[in-house]
């Protein structure tokens, strides 16, 4: 009886793909040190469906990289397959109102209220900040001195974060801000740190000098500069601001109701560490692919200068190659790994699947940018791809896709085109040395190994001939 009984429990277990349900230890050290080799290897072995422990949790995690089952993932209603904290998504520190935390009906208001000030002329308003911020960072550069272009970039995204999006101007909240933010980012870098949000039993306050206990005590400090920056902008409403922030703030859901204090600390907590290492980190690439391959920097400085001096932002956005090398940069290497994971609330068929409720599924960006039938030669660096054909957004996914694509992706992108057009016009960089630079894990997110170390050779001479012509053609 009791064998009839374990069988019949074996029969009613959801069947999921081949892969590895459990890591071994040798395999958990190999997937916070090594993660695209792992991810690699189960692919070669498995196909593009298999099953993978992304998080260290007994939820069965099905990764997923063909076209078809990711336009399945993206387009499937809420009510059969949905994200946030039942997908397995742990909002520390970034808070329970967080866009990432949110489901259903919650997430779908919230995204509302946060969509315009990401898009359109709002958006296009922070060009001029980011052009000036790029250039205040650059002018810091020494000739012949070596220099990491992820740090230079850093300094670049979060002066735009503090300022488009936080709306802080320079003083005691700015610095205060500055420093204790600082400190958050620099130690969400560490191997340390991916270990201590991956494994819950480390996260502990065992008073001020454990490693939980400083992340929490820095975050209630963040907190406290940003609630009396809220409190101070709600006593003094000032209509004709345009950060972020105040956008926000004077945002209405159907109902006419404003987001509380709460939702939006979680929001500029989500949007500083979603938005600030991802694009610094995807600049870094760009500059070391486009310096590593002299023929695409020849054909992109082409394009730059045929805008002469000082193009409108506008413009730039609408450069072509320029657009495919921002968009090969974010296929090779993407920044993240995997789209937001979905958990699945009815039965859901995918391929030769059927995927019961309580089952995780991740679009993997990473080995879905790689496939051979889709990118031939995928190790390659090659813009022209994006010339050639149009990619579906099931085939190229740096930002993830459906309901839950990143919100600031469009920002994001028009903040890589301003920042790489100002610096390649204007500065002449060479690599610091021929060593190949690697992916390698920098917390949650894949950067490029030592930063990618440049030298400055000069201030570019500027193209009368150039010039004259595109001021002639205006």
């Amino acid at each position: 009886m009791v064998s009839l009984i374990l069988e019949e429990k074996k029969m009613l277990q959801p069947k999921l793909p081949e892969g590895s349900p459990t890591l071994s230890l040798l395999q958990k050290l190999q997937w916070i040190t090594k993660p695209l080799e792992i991810l690699e290897t189960h692919a070669q072995i498995y196909g593009d469906i298999f099953t993978f422990p992304i998080n260290p949790s007994d939820i069965p995690q099905v990764v997923i990289s063909n076209p078809e089952g990711i336009q399945k993932i993206f387009t499937a209603d809420l009510k059969q397959l949905d994200s946030g904290k039942e997908a397995g998504i742990k909002p520390l520190l970034i808070g329970e109102r967080s866009l990432l935390a949110l489901s259903g009906e919650r997430h779908k208001r919230e995204r509302k209220l946060l969509m315009p000030p990401f898009h359109g002329e709002r958006m296009r308003a922070y060009g001029e900040l980011i052009r000036d911020l790029t250039e205040q960072v650059a002018s810091r550069w020494k000739i012949s001195e070596p220099f990491s272009v992820r740090s230079s970039m850093q300094a670049i995204s979060f002066q735009v974060i503090l300022k488009a999006v936080f709306g802080l101007e320079d003083g005691s909240c700015y610095q205060k801000l500055t420093q204790l933010l600082t400190q958050r980012l620099e130690g969400a870098k560490s191997i340390f740190r991916i270990i201590l949000l991956l494994f819950p039993l480390l996260q502990k306050d065992w008073g001020p000098l454990s490693p939980w206990g400083r992340l929490i005590r820095n975050q209630q400090q963040i907190d406290q500069l940003i609630y009396a920056e809220i409190a101070e902008r709600r006593s003094q409403p000032d209509s004709s601001r345009i950060d972020i922030l105040s956008l926000m703030m004077a945002a209405r859901d159907e109902d006419g109701e404003p987001m509380t204090d709460l939702e939006l600390r979680d929001e500029l907590m989500t949007l500083l560490v979603a938005g600030h290492e991802t694009t610094a980190t995807s600049l870094a690439w760009a500059f070391y692919w486009i310096h590593h391959l002299p023929q695409v920097r020849e054909k992109l400085l082409q394009e730059l200068d045929s805008l002469g001096d000082n193009p409108d932002p506008n413009t730039i956005l609408k450069l072509p190659y320029l657009n495919a090398v921002c968009k090969e940069t974010l296929r090779i290497y993407p920044v993240t790994m995997f789209a937001l994971p979905r958990v699945v609330k009815s039965p859901l068929q995918i391929g030769e699947y059927q995927f019961e409720p309580g089952t995780i599924l991740s679009a993997c960006i990473y080995l879905t940018h790689h496939r051979e039938d889709l990118y031939p030669e995928p190790k390659q660096f090659k813009p022209e791809r994006f010339l050639e054909r149009q990619f579906s957004p099931y085939e190229y996914l740096p930002f993830g896709g459906g309901n839950r694509r990143c919100i600031g992706y469009a920002f994001a992108e028009f903040e890589m085109k301003i920042v790489l057009a100002t610096v390649l016009s204007h500065w002449e960089l060479a690599l610091a040395d021929s060593k190949p630079v690697k992916p390698v894990r920098r917390g949650l997110l894949m950067g490029p190994s030592e930063g990618v170390r440049m030298v400055v050779k000069g201030k570019r001479p500027q193209s009368q001939e150039v010039f004259q012509t595109a001021s002639s053609s205006v």
